[in-house]
């Protein structure tokens, strides 16, 4: 299908892009990449009179350490994520579910912070930044402000963004000296998007108890979820494949899952078990050094 008309614009800074989405209001959308916003326009379910592109403005882009953790611009590609070295070595499993992301072209056009904000039920990132305890910063007319992973998905396609808010950048912390991370998914075939997909990141202790631990779930719910009960069954304890996988086994139990023609509500609350076993025990040799 062909999207309904709309302008468009194409800001060359933040303050003329806060501008341009205050003066248009509800009619107004960000274009970041435009591999989750065009097809929702084509299937005219958004119906936007002005389209504001923000990927001509400086900033918003790149890859750099921050405080010993990693600060990510909301223009930077699911392609660069996948391929640089400094999120592969501070948090692996962000680099594993960029990579998961549709085919190369995809990759190469979809941006993270477009991904973020369009907050599909089924999109990889989301369980990468929960695991990740990620901080996202977002700009609007008021100034800055700081939304917690934990807090920014809010439901269905919904976010804690406000009226007239950009999303500027995602802030992950350092590893842990012996940490780990890991992204894992099952995918359906046609589209990529997940099924299941579970981002795991977890620290050990000195004499190798879990010290801390992160389980996001994606593609399961209607909104992307942790799975505390796992955490909470893992945490001060001494992990074993058989330990993990039973703890593991909680991650979908009592989840209101989602019931399509790509899978049923009972088989994606095991899904989720099975690849929270996988991911957790995926993270765990890494941090082990194994």
């Amino acid at each position: 299908m062909i999207p309904a008309s709309f302008d468009y614009v194409r800001p060359q800074s933040l303050e003329d892009a806060l501008a341009r989405l205050g003066e248009h209001g509800d009619d107004a959308r960000v274009l970041a990449g435009g591999h989750s916003l065009l097809p929702v326009m084509k299937a005219r379910l958004a119906d936007p009179a002005v389209l504001v592109d923000i990927a001509g403005i400086e900033g918003l882009s790149g890859i750099s350490e921050s405080e010993g953790g990693i600060r990510i611009g909301a223009m930077t590609t699911h392609a660069e994520i996948e391929a640089s070295g400094l999120v592969q070595e501070k948090c692996r499993s962000l680099a594993e579910a960029a990579g998961a992301i549709g085919d190369l072209q995809v990759r190469n056009r979809g941006t993270l912070g477009g991904s973020l904000a369009h907050a599909d039920p089924a999109a990889d990132y989301p369980a990468a930044v929960l695991a990740a305890e990620a901080e996202i910063t977002v700009a609007g007319a008021d100034g800055e402000r700081v939304v917690g992973a934990d807090d920014f998905f809010t439901g269905t396609f919904e976010t804690a963004l406000g009226a007239g808010e950009i999303l500027t950048s995602v802030r992950i912390s350092a590893p842990a000296a012996r940490g780990g991370s890991a992204y894992l998914k099952a995918a359906q075939k046609a589209s990529g998007f997940a099924v299941c997909g579970v981002a795991a990141r977890l620290a050990l202790d000195a004499d190798g108890a879990v010290e801390s631990i992160r389980v996001g779930v994606t593609g399961v719910a209607a909104t992307a979820y942790r799975a505390t009960s796992v955490e909470e069954a893992l945490t001060g304890s001494a992990p074993s494949a058989e330990s993990i996988r039973k703890a593991a086994a909680g991650a979908g139990e009592g989840v209101d899952a989602l019931d399509d023609f790509y899978a049923g509500a009972d088989f994606r609350r095991h899904l989720a078990g099975v690849y929270a076993a996988r991911a957790i025990g995926k993270a765990w040799i890494r941090a082990s050094g194994k």
